[in-house]
């Protein structure tokens, strides 16, 4: 494809529609500049960083209308060690997975651990969504609620069994996808993705089963790493800190995220951005003579990841590649797929007027490479 200049009235105000660390507002950096002086550098263990801390997990809990007696827990490291530490520290004898992209499935490889019976893994091909079975025997009910790697969009709803605690991945869907906290046990994710914010954390709403069980595995004499102990983060978090320093600069991100959110409408109105903006996606392809929804079963459609495919004429590789020359990146589809295909996050961030600018940027580029 030769090299084009999409005309300036097409192009979105703000070019970054990754899926991977998203856009961050320039409120959030300017809190992060002006917040810096008193935080970055300082205890993890003193006043203002503790007060941080409880910030966000106070922010939190409004924004989930957590339950009573759930609490809000966070640890270093993201959404791997939280597998690990789940593997340690939540998981009595054997877990049960929805395997439909690559959070499932990497999470079911860690559940695999020597000390632990051979995971029940139930796996859908990438672009619909998995269903539970049988429980197996298992203890621990997991399953990712949004797929970033596939775009498929999990329904929360809790294992009706009281044996069986029910932990969901939703690292690229907290915050913009509405749901009942209460139709989880373990509630977890990585702060990237709609909260705008960077790595170093995981952070997960705890049901009072789920402290119960975390607290009796930890007596139980089970060989348990430090830095993968549930029980040390949630006593930890008790005191607005974690084990080792947190991730400064993340919580600032993430606090003011909270708060526009919040201050917005909190999660319905986060639910509705992001429904927005990933409707005129989804509307655009499965109108257009090109391109189509990759998720087939509407129902199932990410209302956070948009993946869309395109005919064989149309190549999806080159689109991308002449968006990124135009500021508008992080468009390609998961490696892993290898599917002639665009991948859009909708995270709430977002401008949904932004999403229709880039349809109309894609649609230049395609009607102008021939």
């Amino acid at each position: 494809m030769p090299s084009l200049t999409i005309p300036t009235d097409l192009l979105p105000s703000d070019g970054r529609f990754g899926a991977g660390p998203s856009k961050v507002r320039p409120e959030q950096i300017e809190h992060l500049v002006s917040s810096a002086r008193n935080i970055l550098g300082t205890s993890h263990r003193q006043a203002p960083v503790r007060d941080l801390v409880g910030r966000v997990r106070s922010g939190l809990g409004e924004l989930f209308q957590i339950p009573e007696g759930y609490e809000v827990v966070l640890g270093n490291g993201g959404s791997t060690a939280f597998w690990d530490a789940a593997a340690f520290a939540l998981i009595e004898r054997r877990s049960a997975h929805l395997s439909f992209g690559e959070f499932g499935s990497k999470f079911a490889k860690a559940a695999a651990a020597p000390h632990l019976e051979s995971p029940h893994v139930v796996t859908a091909p990438g672009g619909s969504l998995a269903e539970l079975d049988d429980i197996d025997g298992a203890d621990v009910f997991a399953f990712p609620q949004n797929e970033t790697s596939t775009g498929v969009m999990a329904p929360v709803r809790r294992f009706d069994d009281a044996n069986v605690l029910t932990v969901v991945d939703a690292t690229s869907a907290a915050g913009g996808v509405n749901f009942d906290a209460d139709q989880a046990d373990v509630y977890y994710f990585a702060p990237q993705k709609n909260f705008a914010s960077d790595g170093g954390l995981w952070i997960a709403l705890f049901s009072p089963e789920a402290i119960e069980r975390v607290e009796r595995i930890a007596a139980s004499g089970r060989y348990i790493p430090e830095f993968l102990s549930l029980k040390n983060a949630i006593d930890n978090s008790r005191l607005n800190q974690t084990l080792n320093t947190p991730a400064l600069s993340t919580l600032l991100l993430l606090e003011n995220q909270i708060d526009w959110i919040n201050g917005n409408g909190g999660l319905a109105w986060a639910d509705a951005r992001t429904r927005e903006s990933s409707s005129v996606l989804y509307d655009w392809a499965a109108a257009s003579d090109v391109a189509t929804p990759f998720v087939t079963n509407p129902e199932h459609r990410s209302q956070v990841i948009a993946t869309i495919d395109f005919d064989d004429a149309i190549d999806a590789a080159a689109i991308s590649k002449t968006l990124r020359a135009n500021g508008i990146v992080d468009t390609d589809p998961y490696r892993k797929l290898g599917r002639n295909q665009l991948r859009v996050a909708t995270f709430v961030a977002i401008e949904p007027d932004d999403i229709r600018k880039l349809v109309s940027s894609i649609e230049y580029v395609i009607a102008n490479s021939h």
